[in-house]
């Protein structure tokens, strides 16, 4: 940034934050004060983030990896498209569709399809079907190229993600944080600093302010990218040392406790559980004793008398009480 970058920032009203009715505490560390109950950022602050960010993203592009540049807000949408066609980033504008990052394999496919019905347009194979289904298949191109146009490039995980207003941008967040992608993003006084790896506070709603943001960033991949051909080396589509969709989300999988099976636990299953392991530690114990010396056996004499069993006696039993004679009945009286 030029020495003037905080008259810059103040001009295209970067400084200003949401109402402090919705503001998150979070975001107190970057607030200077307010204004008319409106927020101001502390834009020194924005100036050493917006720095940091953009060596990072140099550094990224420098060793070859990819950049996601997301922000699908209307204020957003144009700019982002040309900042990232100028440097060959992917890109998305119109919708986060959910998986992804974590469910990559599946969109790769769906961008399959899309080159089919772009291959089966260019040879003239779609004019032998009929004009329903022709019509079918150009809205489904148009409904693909809408929403994947922008990533047809990320043919594996991005090294970074690049995210306006990441309070709209929740699932992305969420997912690129699943697969320990770092988020760089323009964050505004109503999101939570803590789920970005390196936020740069200022204002996400104003046009101005997503453009300058974004023309500073923007130079710095290209900075990054032009260090990369220097050293003679080809921009490579790899990510490194980024685990793919399927090693993050196996990773992420919680063991099942043991003595339960299914969804949950059935009436008397703990009881049950205990029963069996209290056995096998008793059967594991027993086999960890040493065998006892058993006395030998002696052979009996052939002819010899088998000592008599003593008899049983059996027990005396108790006396009983002699039983009451029942008393005789008493003649009635004849009725006069």
């Amino acid at each position: 940034m030029p020495i003037n970058s905080v008259v810059d920032l103040a001009q295209a009203a970067v400084h200003f934050g949401h109402r402090t009715s919705r503001w998150n505490p979070k975001m107190a560390e970057y607030i200077a004060s307010n204004r008319k109950l409106i927020h101001i950022i502390d834009l020194k602050k924005t100036c050493k983030a917006l720095a940091r960010a953009s060596l990072f993203l140099e550094n990224v592009t420098a060793e070859g990896g990819k950049i996601l540049i997301v922000g699908t807000k209307r204020a957003a949408q144009a700019l982002v498209e040309e900042a990232s066609k100028k440097v060959e980033m992917p890109y998305v504008v119109e919708r986060w569709l959910g998986g992804t990052l974590t469910n990559h394999t599946t969109i790769r496919s769906r961008l399959s399809r899309l080159e089919e019905i772009e291959t089966m347009e260019k040879t003239g194979e779609i004019e032998r079907f009929s004009k329903k289904m022709i019509s079918s298949l150009m809205r489904e191109k148009r409904k693909l190229v809408r929403n994947l146009d922008g990533i047809r490039t990320l043919n594996k995980m991005p090294r970074a993600l690049l995210i306006i207003d990441p309070g709209k941008e929740i699932i992305a967040v969420k997912e690129a944080r699943k697969l320990r992608i770092p988020i760089v993003a323009l964050i505004d006084t109503d999101s939570d600093p803590d789920l970005i790896d390196i936020p740069i506070p200022g204002n996400d709603d104003a046009m101005r302010s997503i453009q300058i943001v974004m023309s500073e960033l923007e130079g710095a991949i290209d900075r990054g990218i032009k260090k990369f051909i220097a050293n003679g080396a080809k921009i490579i589509e790899d990510s490194g040392d980024m685990p793919t969709p399927e090693e993050a989300m196996a990773s992420l999988k919680k063991k099942e406790p043991k003595g339960r099976k299914g969804g949950g636990q059935r009436r008397g299953g703990g009881r049950g559980g205990r029963d069996r392991r209290d056995r096998e530690d008793r059967a594991k114990k027993e086999a960890d004793k040493p065998a006892e010396a058993t006395p030998a056996k002696t052979e009996k004499p052939q002819g010899a008398a088998a000592p008599a069993e003593p008899v049983k006696s059996e027990p005396a039993q108790a006396p009983t009480e002699p039983q009451k004679p029942k008393a005789e009945a008493k003649p009635k009286k004849p009725k006069a």
